[in-house]
This record gives structure tokens, C-alpha cells and sequence, in this order.
């Protein structure tokens, strides 16, 4: 940001021909381009403190989810923007726009400087299309940053360690019967401490059903939850998270990088990430900016090699800390929590198996082997009245498990329909409109070939004009 800053400053000063470049309020003289609307709305709010001393250059952030691409582009033309803070998806979208893309393609050939935030994130984000596009328009005359994730400012001055010096990296070995309860535990004692927490998960379906659960065990009234499909309420939780003092925010890796939430204190690896690179980036959440923080990862004692594989790949060192004595195991109320409500069920049953699904795919397939996975004791933890039907479970033998005999579920509401039911549903009105349009299209076809225009004479229709030209031509006569 200083250095954009310095640059548009040093411009504005610059003699050309005995006068001042004149700054140009529709001119797009900087782009900043951020994977994701988090990261990108705290660099707005970064940008805003540098440019409260030159009020001269305006910026401008477009995100999704906060307003419409029409809204942005409106506000673009009204106030222009000398400093563009964009996701690659509205960017693009604004450029390639008819009402909109050429004011803003002649804008951005002033363009001087151009930064390409979290770049190696954003390609592996699948926006290599979006950025070759929007580098189409930018002119190849400009100066290009790219930064990437790690940051060498807070890692230990010895270099052998990839985590700042002020963060405490910890695991706790514990069984699959006890990890969900090993997780409450610890989250009830933070909230008593009034702490800040974040727990890592490893899919969206995870995160949904776990924020129930945690809801309902922790009895913590700040329990909120981020994952990648979430759409327009994404930012709106994000920045209330922020601004809490205590809490607890249950999300996926969309939260592991760029993204700087102030004084969180705990950081919680419920799943091990896909990949040893987002481990480091999980931890980066806490002890930002000076301040101590602790980041736990809880472990099955079948994944304790992943501890060496940390310290020789990333350079992380993890210290034991002791489980804490075996909790009473939640089947029971999480059993009533899903028969009491059908919606709870389906959750259960999606996190399930989505958890193996991504437990699958690990890169470490030679620690985190699903064949090694008590698939009975973690359906019994999560509470599952049935375990679901899926080709991991069809050669498994799962023990430790015992399905709930009656699995009569129902919807607290009647207005909330079954996800299912609902599907079935708007299928039958397709089929039914579809057999509406063929029975309308062979009554059609039934009427022409009464009329004597049916199917049966297709094969003559080629020869009637000719046989009409030749009519008019006089050499044919016409039949009576």
C-alpha cells in the first residue's frame, strides 16, 4: 500500500512540460486484485488510513456479496477511482460488461501499477482464466507486484521454524470415540475465559453440522460459522467476528489465509488440512501482530507420524499436550437433536460423508488412510441414527456402531420441506409439463395430417414449388 500511495503522490508532483500531471478522477492509475472479498475488504480499510493525507486520489472496492455488479458499476462511473481493491471474479465482471466495460477499459489504461495479492492462492482458486482476461485489458506498460502468502517479518529470526516466534504450536492425541467431546470440552473452557477461538474443519458440510452441535453443547451465544458456499451473508458474518471480543467461528480453509482477525486466541485443527502448506496458514490466524497466541491439532493415535512430517516438510514444531480425561460420549442428545429435527439429521448425515470423502483425497495417504479409520466409533461420536450408503462403506467393516431402531424424523415446522421431498417434487411438475408439451405437439401433428399437411407427406413438400414455378411458367396445367 505504500508503495501505491508513494507512486500516485510522486506522479501528482511530477513536472510534465512546466505543469502538474493533473490526477484524473476517472483514471484507474492502481488495481489491487485479492482473491477473496475478506482480504480484499481489509486492504480498503488499510488503504483508507494511508490515504486520509491525500484526499486527492479516491479509491474503490468491488466485491460480491456486499452489493451487485450493477451497483459497483454505477458507483465507478459517479465517483471514478484512482485505486480499484477487487475479487477476480468482479473485476472481470465489470470489464467485460456492455452497459459498463468500455468507459471502464479506457479507464484502466492509465493503469501505472498493478498488485496481484495472495497470487499463488489466487491461481490455485481456479482464476486463471479471470486474470489472463483482465490482463488482457490492462496495458503491458505498467509495474506488476505479486505477493505471496508467507510473510518473513514475524518468523523466527533462526529460520528454523515457518510459524512466528510468539505462537505456541501444540497436538493432543485422542481417540475417535472421544474427539468430538475432547472439542466441547475445550471450547467450554474458553468461552468461560472469554476468549476468542477459531476450529478448523475439513468440508462445508462439516462446518454446518458441527455449528449445531456447538450451539447446543457449548451453550456459547457467540458460535458462528464461514465456509465456501456461503454467498452474500459471508462478509456480514466475517467482519461480525471481528469485531467480537469473544467467540467462537467454525469454518474451512476460505478462512486460512490473508484474512486478519484481531485477538483471536485459540486456533483449533479439528481435521488435519488437505495439505501440509495450510496447516502453516491455519496457524497464522493467531499470535498476529506481536500478540501470543496457541494453535492445537487434535490427532487419532493412528496419525501421530503426521508430527514428523510437519517438523520435515514446514519446519513446525508441535509439542504434546496432554488429553484432557475421557467425556462423557454426546450420542444420545446429538440422537435427539437429529430426531427432533429432520434438518439436523441430513447435516449429520452430509458431514459424514463428506468427512470421509476428503479424508480420502489427503495428500499424507500413507498416514491418513481411510482403511485405518474407525468409521463406526466417528459415526457414533457425530451421533448418525444410520450409517449412510456410500462405496467407502461397502468393503469397510465398521464396528462400534449400533444404528438407532426407530428413525422416524421430522421437521420442526410444516413449512420447511424435505430437501428430498422437495426435489421429487420439481421433478414430477417437469415430468408433468413435458407429457403436457408431447401430448400438445402429437394433438398438432394429428390436426396437420387431417389437413392433409401431416408427416405422410413430408417427402412431396421439397417438390411443390418447383411444381409452383412451373405452374406460373405455363408448363404445367392446372388439375381441376
Amino acid at each position: 500500500m505504500t508503495t501505491i500511495v508513494k507512486h500516485l503522490k510522486y506522479k501528482a508532483m511530477t513536472p510534465v512540460q512546466s505543469k502538474v500531471t493533473e490526477v484524473r478522477k476517472q483514471d484507474v492509475y492502481a488495481v489491487v486484485v485479492s482473491p477473496t472479498r475478506e482480504l480484499a475488504t481489509q486492504i480498503a480499510e488499510v488503504l483508507n488510513q494511508f490515504l486520509l493525507e491525500t484526499p486527492q486520489f479516491s479509491r474503490q472496492l468491488v466485491i460480491g456479496g456486499v452489493s451487485s455488479a450493477a451497483q459497483d458499476a454505477r458507483r465507478l462511473a459517479e465517483h471514478g477511482a484512482n485505486i480499484v481493491v477487487a475479487t477476480p471474479g468482479r473485476l472481470h465482471d465489470l470489464l467485460q460488461r456492455k452497459e459498463t466495460g468500455p468507459r471502464l477499459q479506457a479507464a484502466v489504461k492509465a493503469l501505472e501499477v498493478l498488485v496481484l495479492d495472495e497470487a499463488d492462492r489466487l491461481l490455485d482458486l481456479g482464476f486463471e482464466r479471470q486474470l489472463s482476461e483482465i490482463l488482457s485489458w490492462l496495458p503491458r506498460q505498467r509495474r506488476t507486484g505479486l505477493l505471496l502468502g508467507h510473510s518473513d517479518d514475524e518468523v523466527a529470526e533462526t529460520g528454523d521454524s515457518r510459524t512466528p516466534h510468539q505462537l505456541e504450536n501444540f497436538y493432543m492425541v485422542c481417540s475417535a470415540e472421544h474427539k468430538l467431546g475432547t472439542l466441547i470440552h475445550l471450547l467450554r473452557q474458553r468461552a468461560a475465559l472469554g476468549h476468542k477461538v477459531m476450529v478448523f474443519l475439513s468440508t462445508c458440510a462439516m462446518v454446518e453440522y458441527f455449528t449445531v452441535v456447538v450451539k447446543r453443547l457449548v451453550k456459547c451465544p457467540n458460535v458462528l460459522s464461514i465456509h465456501g458456499k456461503m454467498k452474500n451473508k459471508r462478509f456480514k458474518i466475517f467482519d461480525k467476528f471481528r469485531k467480537m471480543e469473544s467467540g467462537v467461528l467454525l469454518c474451512t480453509d476460505v478462512m486460512a489465509r490473508g484474512v486478519d482477525i484481531p485477538s483471536v486466541h485459540l486456533v483449533v485443527q479439528y481435521d488435519p488440512p488437505s495439505s501440509a502448506a495450510a496447516f502453516v496458514h491455519r496457524c497464522g490466524r493467531t499470535a498476529r501482530s506481536g500478540h501470543q497466541g496457541a494453535a492445537l491439532v487434535l490427532l487419532l493415535p493412528t496419525e501421530t507420524s503426521y508430527i514428523q512430517f510437519l517438523q520435515l516438510n514446514q519446519k513446525v514444531t508441535l509439542t504434546e499436550q496432554e488429553a484432557p480425561p475421557p467425556p462423557p460420549p454426546f450420542t444420545t442428545e446429538l440422537r435427539q437433536l437429529q430426531l427432533a429435527d429432520r434438518a439436523n439429521y441430513d447435516r449429520a448425515t452430509r458431514a459424514f460423508v463428506s468427512f470421509v470423502q476428503a479424508y480420502a483425497k489427503h495428500e499424507c495417504r500413507l498416514i491418513f488412510s481411510v482403511k485405518e479409520l474407525p468409521l463406526g466409533e466417528i459415526a457414533t461420536a457425530m451421533g448418525l441414527l444410520q450409517l449412510p450408503r456410500m462405496p467407502e462403506l461397502r468393503t469397510a467393516e465398521v464396528t462400534n456402531f449400533t444404528p438407532q431402531t426407530s428413525t422416524s424424523t421430522r421437521y420442526p415446522t410444516t413449512g420447511q420441506a424435505k430437501p428430498w421431498s422437495e426435489s421429487k417434487a420439481k421433478r414430477q411438475e417437469q415430468k408433468q409439463k413435458k407429457q403436457k408439451r408431447k401430448e400438445v405437439k402429437e394433438e398438432k401433428k394429428k390436426k396437420e395430417t387431417q389437413q392433409g399437411g401431416g408427416p405422410g407427406r413430408v417427402d412431396e413438400l421439397p417438390a411443390r414449388p418447383r411444381a409452383l414455378k412451373k405452374l406460373k411458367k405455363g408448363k404445367v396445367e392446372e388439375s381441376h
